[in-house]
């Protein structure tokens, strides 16, 4: 005997009233910030240092960790998405910079492959070389190019777990499509995570909590 109609929509309501819903959203700091800033980047210099601004901009406006990124087409190099890290702020070890910056991105052209037919190409510029989950966002994501500032031993050298990142993910990335330039504002980058964690940031990697089963 099949359940009434009125039966299943209850069970369904109490089912998904158990999940929060998750969204993110960018601070009301950087859209302000980014009103005031020229609509395009002509220089890789230029797009690196807007990012690095960023990353600067969320430490002091208690936002979230030391890094930024932004999506940019590369035949006008306009800002098309920018991000931040969110991983305090939302609760979510996903909200990477790049992870904000690329779905950003992606739900403004309402695509889930930047490189599909028809759109102009895309980069990632982001203020430091990507982590080993970054690293895989960025090879599904469909931009074809990825600008890196401080390199991943930097943000190592402060305390930050980038992950088992392959040595040759250079190689790895291009042999995908996706060029990669490095060390483009290298100085900058790193002295904004040099500056977070003498500010007393927190180092936000996983498994600090103790192994011990909790009572």
């Amino acid at each position: 005997m099949p359940f009434p109609t009125k039966d299943i929509n209850l069970f369904m309501k109490n089912l998904t009233s158990n999940f929060p819903r998750f969204q993110l959203e960018l601070p009301q700091w950087l859209i302000d910030f980014l009103q005031e800033q020229p609509s395009t980047f002509p220089t890789a210099e230029a797009r690196m240092d807007l990012v690095t601004t960023l990353s600067k901009l969320n430490i002091e406006q208690g936002t979230g960790g030391p890094f930024g990124a932004g999506v940019f087409r590369t035949d006008t190099y306009e800002l098309v998405a920018p991000g931040i890290n969110l991983v305090l702020s939302s609760q979510s070890s996903l909200a990477h910079a790049e992870i904000v910056a690329i779905m950003m991105a992606q739900q403004k052209l309402v695509v889930h492959d930047l490189g599909a037919n028809g759109l102009p190409p895309h980069e990632l510029v982001t203020s430091c070389e990507p982590c080993t989950m970054c690293l895989g966002a960025i090879c599904w994501s469909g931009v074809r190019h990825l600008i890196c500032g401080a390199r991943g031993s930097d943000a190592e050298a402060i305390g930050f777990d980038e992950g088992p990142k392959p040595g040759n993910w250079v190689s790895e990335l291009e042999q995908r499509g996706i060029t990669v330039t490095t060390d483009i504002g290298r100085l900058n980058a790193t002295q904004v995570l040099k500056n977070y964690v003498t500010q007393g940031g927190e180092v936000y990697n996983s498994r600090q909590g103790s192994l011990e089963t909790p009572r």
